[in-house]
Formats: C-alpha cells, sequence, structure tokens
C-alpha cells in the first residue's frame, strides 16, 4: 500500500505503480488541508471578487465574469471542451501514474478541491478503472489539458471507462484537474524506467562483448576513471570490472597480443555509459520532485489566490529530452558492438557469427536491423523542448512541448532494446564459439540467462522470436541483478 498526499513518492514507489499497480490510500491529514483549501474557495466567492478560473473564463476569456448560477456548468464545460486529444490511447502504466499523480498534487491542499473529488480519483485507480486518454493533444502548458480532461470525463459519468458514482464539479474543481503537469511526468518516468532497464542489459552485453571480441579489460581499471571525476563514469567501469573479473577467456590473450587497443565501442563503454548514467540520473531526481509538485493553477495558499505557471512543462521536457539522447546513445554503442561481433577481421570470430558461412547468413540482418533502429533513435533524439508554438489566441505564447518529450521515450526505449537484444545473442554467440575457454563466473549467469530462453545458432532459422525472447527479458528487467546499485528506482 502506497500513501499519497505526503509530498513523498520515491522513486521505487513510482516504478512500483507503473509495473505492479500496487493499492494506493489517501494520508489522512490531508483530509482537513483540503476542506481548508475548499472552504477558503468558498469565501473567495462570498467576497463578490473575480478569481480566474473560479468565477471567471479560462484562458484569454478570463476578463469575462462568470453569474453564480452557471458556476457549476463552468468547470463541467471546461472538461467537455478541453477533452479534444487525439492519436492511440495511453497504456494502462501511464494512466496509473498520472492518477496517482493527481491524486498527489490535489491532496496537499492548495487547489481548492474537495475531499470527495480525491477519494473518487483513488477510486479509480484502485478499482482499476483507468480513463481512456488520448496520447496527442497537450503541448505541455498549461498543463496536460487535454489528456488530462479526458481522464476527468470518468469522473463525470462520461466516455467508455465511468466512475460508477458521477459527480458534479464545485468551483475550481474542473480547472484543477485540467491544469498539471502529470500526463507528461508519468510518460516521462515510463521513458526513464524502461531507459534504466536497458542500460542495466547494454551493460551485461557490452562486458559479454568485450569477453567474445577477446577485448582487453584494461580500459576498465579504476585508476583511469578516478583521474576523469565523474562519478557515473567511475560507477560503470566498476561493474565492467567485476563483470569480466576472473575469465580464462581475457587469460589467454594477456601475453603475446598483438593488439595494443581495442576499438572505442569496448574500450569506451565507461565513458559513453558513464554520460548516460548520468542523464539518466538527473532526469530521475527531477522526476522524483515533479512527482509530488503542485502544478495546477491558480493556487489557494491560506486566504490568498495565486496565479502563476508551475502548470508549464519545461523542466520535463529538458529531462526528457536528456533521456532521449541518452537512451539513443545506449542504442548507438551497442549496434557497433554488433558490428563489431560479426566482423572477423575485428573479432576473430567466424563471419556473421556462424558456422558454413554463405550457405547460412547468421547475423547479417540482425545488424542491419539495429542499424536501422540505431537510425530511427537519431531522428526521434532531436530536442523536443527548444520548439514552441503559441496557443490560446497568444495567452500561452511559450509552451514546453513536454508530452511529445516524453511520449516519444517508449518508442525509442522500444528500439535500443531491441539493439541490445541483438547484442546479448550476438555476445553469447561469440562465446560459444570461445569455448572450451569460459568467460567470467558472473559472466557465465549472463550468458545462461540468453541461453534460457535462445539457443545456440548453429544454421539459420527464423530469426525473430530469438530477438523478441531476449528483449522480453530486457524489458521485464532481468539484467539488473548482474548491475547493483546503479538506480534508485530498484
Amino acid at each position: 500500500m502506497i500513501r499519497l498526499g505526503t509530498g513523498r513518492l520515491s522513486l521505487k514507489d513510482l516504478r512500483a505503480i507503473a509495473r505492479e499497480a500496487p493499492e494506493i490510500e489517501l494520508d489522512p491529514q490531508c483530509i482537513p488541508k483540503l476542506k481548508a483549501s475548499q472552504a477558503a474557495v468558498e469565501r473567495i466567492l462570498a467576497s463578490g471578487k473575480p478569481a480566474y478560473g473560479i468565477n471567471t473564463g479560462f484562458g484569454r476569456l478570463s476578463q469575462t465574469r462568470i453569474a453564480d448560477g452557471e458556476l457549476e456548468e463552468l468547470q463541467r464545460n471546461i472538461v467537455l471542451s478541453h477533452a479534444a486529444g487525439t492519436g492511440p490511447l495511453l497504456d494502462d502504466a501511464t494512466v496509473r501514474l498520472t492518477l496517482a499523480l493527481k491524486i498527489e498534487s490535489l491532496a496537499r491542499g492548495y487547489s481548492g478541491v474537495r475531499p470527495l473529488l480525491v477519494e473518487r480519483l483513488l477510486e479509480l485507480y484502485n478499482r482499476r478503472l483507468y480513463p481512456r486518454i488520448p496520447a496527442k493533444g497537450s503541448v505541455g502548458a498549461s498543463g496536460d489539458l487535454a489528456p488530462l480532461a479526458h481522464l476527468s470525463l470518468a469522473l463525470l459519468g462520461i466516455g467508455e471507462v465511468q466512475h460508477p458514482q458521477p459527480i458534479k464539479l464545485a468551483p475550481k474543481e474542473g480547472l484543477a484537474l485540467l491544469n498539471g503537469t502529470q500526463v507528461s511526468t508519468a510518460l516521462a518516468l515510463v521513458g526513464l524506467f524502461a531507459a534504466e532497464d536497458i542500460f542495466a542489459g547494454a551493460v551485461a552485453a557490452g562486458a559479454l562483448s568485450v569477453d567474445a571480441a577477446a577485448g582487453s579489460d584494461t580500459p576498465f581499471d579504476a585508476r583511469i576513471h578516478e583521474l576523469r571525476g565523474h562519478a557515473a563514469q567511475r560507477d560503470v567501469a566498476a561493474q565492467y570490472l567485476g563483470l569480466l573479473d576472473g575469465s580464462e577467456i581475457r587469460r589467454s590473450h594477456l601475453e603475446n597480443d598483438p593488439r595494443v587497443q581495442d576499438p572505442y565501442s569496448l574500450r569506451c563503454q565507461p565513458q559513453v555509459m558513464g554520460a548516460c548514467l548520468d542523464q539518466l540520473r538527473h532526469a530521475a531526481r527531477v522526476l522524483e520532485t515533479e512527482s509530488t509538485a503542485v502544478t495546477d493553477n491558480p493556487l489557494i495558499i491560506g486566504d490568498e489566490i495565486l496565479s502563476g505557471g508551475n502548470f508549464h512543462g519545461e523542466p520535463i521536457a529538458i529531462a526528457a529530452d536528456g533521456l532521449a539522447l541518452a537512451i539513443a546513445e545506449i542504442g548507438a554503442l551497442s549496434e557497433r558492438r554488433i558490428a563489431l561481433l560479426i566482423d572477423p577481421s575485428l573479432s576473430g570470430l567466424p563471419p556473421f557469427l556462424v558456422e558454413h558461412g554463405g550457405v547460412n547468413s547468421g547475423f547479417m540482418l540482425a545488424q542491419v536491423t539495429a542499424a536501422a533502429l540505431a537510425s530511427e533513435n537519431k531522428s526521434l533524439a532531436h530536442p523536443a523542448s527548444v520548439d514552441s508554438l503559441p496557443t490560446s489566441a497568444n495567452q500561452e505564447d511559450h509552451v514546453s512541448m513536454s508530452t511529445f518529450a516524453a511520449r516519444r521515450l517508449g518508442e525509442m526505449a522500444a528500439n535500443s532494446a531491441g539493439i541490445v537484444a541483438i547484442e546479448l545473442l550476438a555476445a553469447a554467440q561469440g562465446i560459444d564459439f570461445r569455448a572450451p575457454l569460459r568467460t567470467s563466473a558472473r559472466l557465465q549467469e549472463v550468458h545462461a540467462l540468453v541461453r534460457s530462453k535462445v539457443a545456440f545458432y548453429d544454421h539459420d532459422r527464423y530469426f525473430a522470436p530469438d530477438i523478441t525472447a531476449i528483449q522480453a527479458l530486457l524489458e521485464a528487467g532481468a539484467f539488473h541483478r548482474f548491475v547493483p546499485g546503479l538506480f534508485a528506482s530498484r
């Protein structure tokens, strides 16, 4: 059971919500805060003063005063009119996170909503009544308006998924539901956790490729990385060194090896993957902070109503752009190692990692697939946060594009997972060709995990199912046990 409304949600909590759907509950201490905030809205209304979104229109229509008899209609109409999204539906993990993040934000007691509204959202989550939310239609300011409007329809008893006890919205509640960065944050968290899973697999694959190619472990010496000074680089180098420790293959070429240095895709893994790890860790800190942020507008603080811009998704957009770069580079480096392994002049292994080449094509097209996926990610990695199109008649004249910045991470992560899956297959194949020499004890476990799903490639066969099987392991987080301690969410 995860408790919301405390202002404390850990990355482990968030990963659990995304992957395991644990039950959630509201911290009882939130109820007095919610009631006090609701009472403040009522006092503001009783004063007769104009207050944005409470007794005025929205956006460019904020100067239009709304009569008391139309306040309920005002809140309902904003939900109906803003439910204008399009495209495929968000997956259940993203919707779960969105619900949990919206509950956390509202429960803090600065949004002027009733406890009843928060309780209804809790019931949607715990009953697994996941609203159907189109993925497209948000520019990430004023928050994720369109997708959050689609979420809110369920509370009103509208749409394919409905709460069994629909409610009528009180003043401020429609606006509080729609304003906020919860969809962008949820999408970015899903992308972050996928990136972490791929990263773990890529480190294991990279170490296995070093041994498959009879590479050196000297580039992972801690003294090298201490002189560079980057903590993530040091952390990753230690993982590679630990994975390779005790390898018979490495001992077999310690002396009289004519090669002086390995190609960069083997030798520079700590530098490249360390930089990627820095990006993942930075994004994790940003998103953990955002997960408990109050991001609607206006905010009720005491008896004051303060209009600001916490709904602007720029922190998420920039963090997501950094994640995109990291995901692309993880895949790009992995693809280069695949290319190395299938080239006998570099790896010393049979061409395309198969016996009887010519009759058998081996890993020839698997590397082509990896190249195609890596190239696609290069285009998808273009930063989204640098784009902005004014909306709402130029009232919202700079927007973040955080929703797309975060949403494309899922596709990019799937691409890189496919690449790393191919590398794991190729590296395992290379290790088999090194027999009777054996890799390290830890890398034997990595090899055994791959072989538990896919047999040695002794002749050409239908290749795609092999990739799918290993990609499923990657996406399930099966390789984290080989590289413990890298991520706060685990």
